[in-house]
């Protein structure tokens, strides 16, 4: 009896376009933000300032919400905007507002430096600084054409 073993192929690797993998990227740099502040609310009290209007040191007011909304609203936007503007300015605009979200992403694990959930909120800040280093390296280096000669 004779056993035969199937043709061993490569997979075929297609080339991702740089759109994709931006708008793929600041996807999970989004998921990643969200859901450690998701997991940061099983942090003992937390919840408890949360319901009598602090977060961190700031009181909650409508200010405040504006702010946070602003701040998270770019990058939730560039998934759309890497994808649907034209190669030029979403290129300029990912490295601008990855560079932005650099020291906004690490200033969230200043506050919580030396305290017990350090550990969490450094593993946090530092996939979404993975996630941002690739964002970075992708615009930086998106493929050119040669630009047709007359």
């Amino acid at each position: 009896m004779s056993t035969r073993h199937p043709t061993r192929t490569a997979l075929d690797e297609q080339r991702m376009p740089v759109r994709a993998k931006l708008a793929a990227s600041w996807t999970s740099f989004m998921l990643l933000y969200i859901y450690v502040d998701i997991l940061a609310f099983y942090k003992p009290g937390v919840v408890d300032d949360i319901l009598v209007g602090v977060v961190w040191q700031f009181d909650i007011t409508q200010t405040w919400a504006i702010t946070a909304l602003s701040l998270l609203a770019l990058p939730i936007l560039m998934v759309v905007l890497s994808a649907a503007l034209p190669a030029r300015v979403s290129r300029v605009l990912n490295i601008i507002v990855a560079a932005i979200q650099v020291p906004f992403a690490a200033f969230n694990a200043v506050g919580e430096w030396g305290g017990s959930w350090m550990v969490f909120y450094v593993l946090g800040v530092a996939l979404e600084l993975v996630v941002l280093a690739l964002i970075l390296r992708w615009a930086w280096m998106w493929p050119r054409t040669e630009a047709p000669r007359p």
